[in-house]
């Protein structure tokens, strides 16, 4: 159930014209600058990273919210994996990017591209942009994905395709499965919480919580084939719904630390 406020009330809405939104604006353009330039000469993708990460942990410093990470063992446990999570919000991304503490590539919407900063962001980075509308288009997207699992890159994919409209967990869509199954790599479930209530779809207003991300198990896929896709895919929103329980304690909790490491 969500926990945000309706209406919310006028301080936050100020708060979030006149001090955050100029603020977030700001450190988004110092960060997509500079990762801009230093692109042309870290063919590596680590220093962006690292700004990727400044980025990150700025903007969910700028929502006036708190990051608590739950299992974060299971994040080191295998050097390449398909890491999926719920989709929530806008700030789904800066979250993650805040919390996983390795170098990883996203499968994102091509809808993303053309946005300044972000967009140059992400072509510059070597993220992947997938259109779902298109189902030629997405099968050559994870066919890209697949390559880069082969190559010891970690991905991250939000299976189910968009952001939720009220909180709840939407049906899921197979490219995670997909992605894992073909490359032979685990499946890692995430669950966010908190961060459906800081910036729901319908708003542009933040209301402050406590962000949690927490961490499940590695489903591994050693020996599936294809026509187990669907399968996975149960399995995987399974153990997200999990996660999401309030009574989940199936991981050790860990406060995201303050250090930006590759």
């Amino acid at each position: 159930m969500s926990q945000r406020p309706n209406p919310l009330p006028r301080l936050h809405r100020w708060r979030t014209n006149v001090v955050q939104i100029p603020l977030l604006t700001m450190i988004t353009v110092v960060c997509g600058s500079l990762s801009l330039l230093v692109s042309f000469a870290d063919k590596s993708g680590r220093a962006q990273h690292r700004i990727a990460r400044v980025w990150a942990r700025a903007l969910v410093w700028g929502s006036g919210s708190s990051l608590t990470v739950r299992g974060a063992e299971n994040l080191r446990k295998h050097p390449v994996a398909v890491y999926a999570s719920n989709h929530t919000s806008y700030m789904d991304t800066p979250v993650i990017f805040a919390a996983l503490p390795f170098q990883f590539r996203i499968l994102a919407k091509k809808e993303l591209w053309p946005i300044v900063f972000i967009g140059w962001y992400l072509d510059r980075s070597g993220q992947i942009p997938i259109d779902t509308a298109n189902p030629r288009s997405t099968l050559s997207s994870l066919g890209v994905g697949v390559k880069a699992l082969r190559s010891g890159v970690p991905l991250f994919v939000f299976p189910e395709g968009g952001r939720t409209s009220d909180g709840e967990l939407r049906p899921f869509l197979s490219g995670a499965a997909y992605l894992a199954i073909r490359a032979q790599v685990p499946l890692v479930p995430i669950a966010l919480s908190g961060v459906y209530d800081l910036l729901p779809i319908h708003t542009r207003h933040f209301y402050p919580c406590k962000l949690t991300l927490s961490v499940g198990k590695p489903i591994e896929t050693a020996g599936m084939t294809p026509r187990q896709t669907d399968a996975l895919t149960a399995q995987l929103r399974s153990a997200i719904e999990s996660l999401l329980l309030p009574e989940s304690t199936s991981a050790a909790e860990t406060v995201a630390e303050p250090a930006v490491r590759a």
